[in-house]
């Protein structure tokens, strides 16, 4: 359940039942952040986070039940950044998703999209070496959609990701930070190359230098 309702909101999720498998597909994917049951069958989660803590500053978090204290002090002493109590509340758990993204913990702290260079430590962007002055707001939708260049975000993803999840939906408040990011960083606004539409669903971005791309819903 977890893992469709993370996918339905524009994240790449894996689900994974074996210790085995747990570590050769965290190698694989690389993911952002990992979800770890604490006690299951055929999966020693503590074994696990310990071996991802050797390798990786990657996020853990990890799931255990609210009365399973030892498990909760085990899984923080071998290395997860947090702990919630199954079955997660759903909005709770995108919210603590978001902090460590935000956190920047794990991940690069520089994103490339052509000349177009996002510094998530500093909270600055440049194009072509030039500094760009953008809203924290602006930084952080530039930043959820240069982490996933080619992937189509919806309009919901964008706002639970940007805005937080307890925050109205509302699609026109993605449009209007949307274009007001294009003024800033786009050669031509009219001509988006960074930020393209895709009809009915959202916004991606694209690397010029890699792709051509298409402008398929002007907002």
């Amino acid at each position: 359940m977890v893992r469709s309702v993370l996918r339905a909101e524009g994240h790449d999720a894996w689900a994974v039942g074996h210790e085995d498998r747990a570590l050769e597909a965290f190698r694989e994917i690389n993911p952002d952040v990992v979800l770890l049951e604490a006690r299951l069958p055929g999966m020693n989660g503590f074994a696990v986070c310990r071996a991802i803590r050797a390798e990786s500053q990657t996020p853990v978090i990890f799931l255990a039940a609210r009365t399973d204290t030892a498990a909760v002090v085990a899984g923080l002493e071998a290395g997860a950044d947090d702990f919630m109590a199954k079955p997660p509340r759903l909005s709770e758990l995108r919210a603590r998703i978001r902090v460590r993204l935000r956190a920047g913990i794990g991940l690069a702290w520089i994103l490339t999209l052509s000349d177009l260079v996002i510094d998530l430590n500093g909270r600055t962007v440049s194009r072509a070496g030039r500094p760009l002055r953008l809203t924290p707001i602006e930084c952080d939708l530039l930043a959820v959609l240069a982490r996933r260049p080619g992937q189509v975000l919806s309009r919901r993803a964008l706002l639970e990701q940007v805005w937080g999840g307890d925050a109205p939906f509302d699609g026109r408040t993605v449009n209007v930070h949307v274009l007001r990011l294009r003024a800033k960083i786009e050669p031509d606004p009219r001509h988006p190359v960074y930020i393209t539409a895709v009809r009915g669903v959202g916004y991606r971005s694209d690397d010029p230098t890699r792709s051509s791309c298409i402008e398929e819903n002007p907002s």
